[in-house]
């Protein structure tokens, strides 16, 4: 199954409403508010690696307070 942690830098302020986007769409397994370099961290889930780009290309960019984003493809165990 593949998988990415996908990480966002969004427009100062718009944390909360970026993570609740977030949690509606069905490949995202975990989202979370983060303090540091980045603002939040999400954990994607898909049956295929077609599905997976399509999901971060489409959905996860496209949200409109999202700056920029930095996607952590994993290895298969």
């Amino acid at each position: 199954m593949p998988r990415a942690f996908v990480l966002f830098n969004v427009e100062s302020g718009s944390e909360d409403e970026v993570l609740k986007q977030l949690k509606t769409i069905s490949a995202v397994k975990e989202a979370y508010v983060s303090y540091g370099v980045y603002d939040l961290i999400t954990k994607v889930e898909t049956d295929t690696m077609n599905e997976l780009k399509e999901v971060v290309n489409h959905k996860l960019r496209k949200i409109s307070q999202v700056r920029s984003t930095l996607t952590l493809m994993m290895m298969e165990e």
